[in-house]
């Protein structure tokens, strides 16, 4: 055996292994290769959008949260304001409630006034009769008399 003819059948063997391999063995493996690579780019793609989803999902919590916060501190003025106006509202009817027991109690006060005038008048008047009747030593007739008695009773 010559070495060239080793050579030559060892190189036959080696292109008939490399044939083979292309046809058989290489485009499985190029396939795979860019199935594997089309997927990792596409997860690349994938992860890309989904951050720029959760950047935008992070600005509109961001601003829902300052709208949120915005509408609670209206709702606390309006509350404030509310009870400022309750507040206003009890003191106004606690004001007219006052004047009305007030002017109440100045009208008892008033009839209470009348009532002892009144009596007082009547005192007087009986008074007046006896010691008229004291002074004349004799009675005065109640009923012809109740005219000026009564006049008198309406000057004092």
């Amino acid at each position: 055996m010559s070495i060239n003819l080793t050579m030559f059948a060892q190189m036959v063997a080696f292109i008939i292994f490399v044939a083979f391999c292309m046809k058989y063995v290489w485009p499985p493996l190029t396939s795979a290769m860019r199935a594997r690579q089309k997927s990792i780019s596409d997860g690349l793609e994938n992860a890309a959008r989904a951050e720029l989803q959760l950047q935008e999902a992070s600005e509109s919590v961001a601003s829902e949260l300052e709208a949120a916060k915005q509408e609670a501190s209206a709702l606390v003025s309006q509350a404030h304001t509310r009870a400022n106006q309750i507040i206003d509202e009890a003191k106004v009817q606690a004001k007219a409630e006052a004047e009305r027991i007030v002017q109440g109690a100045q009208d008892a006060i008033d009839q209470e006034i009348n009532q002892a005038r009144e009596a007082l008048r009547e005192k007087v008047s009986e008074l007046a009769v006896q010691g008229a009747e004291q002074i004349l030593k004799t009675s005065v007739d109640r009923a012809a008399h109740e005219a000026m008695l009564k006049k008198l009773a309406s000057e004092l």
